[in-house]
């Protein structure tokens, strides 16, 4: 096939996992006004996971397996059935193409997913003040 051209890059942000756990439909509902997700609920997530776009041009920490929390008190319809969007599928050649340099693909038998190539979301931080720091220079 001929070249065509360099990888379109998206100019969003993306929402990260800052938690480990099973996600849960309480905590995506309030994460799909920020973005578009790639993750459904009960499913393994780690710090440093994407588990969708975000709206705006930055990256948002946030926690897909935050809990609801229970009380001895019911409301009666306060507990409806949370209706959440399909999430989006990434074939192999998308989630190349989507990736930053900053991350990394993982491929396993179980599906594709997307991370941050550093986890950990304060040295995420102090690596990028370093690196704005030498630009600077």
């Amino acid at each position: 096939q001929d070249h065509k051209g360099a990888i379109r890059r998206s100019s969003k942000g993306a929402l990260i996992s800052s938690a480990s756990g099973v996600t849960t439909s309480y905590a995506l509902q309030d994460l799909e006004a920020k973005g578009t997700l790639f993750v459904g609920p009960r499913v393994e997530v780690y710090p440093g996971m994407l588990i969708g776009e975000n709206n705006r041009d930055i990256e948002l920490d946030v926690n897909p397996a935050k809990v609801k929390k229970l009380t001895n008190v019911r409301a009666a319809g306060s507990d409806d059935l949370v209706q959440l969007q399909p999430p989006r599928r990434f074939t192999l050649e998308d989630a190349i193409s989507y990736v930053r340099p900053d991350e990394l693909v993982e491929i396993t038998p179980d599906g594709i997913r997307m991370r941050k190539a550093v986890l950990d979301k304060d040295e995420r931080r102090r690596l990028k003040r370093a690196a704005k720091k030498d630009t600077q220079k």
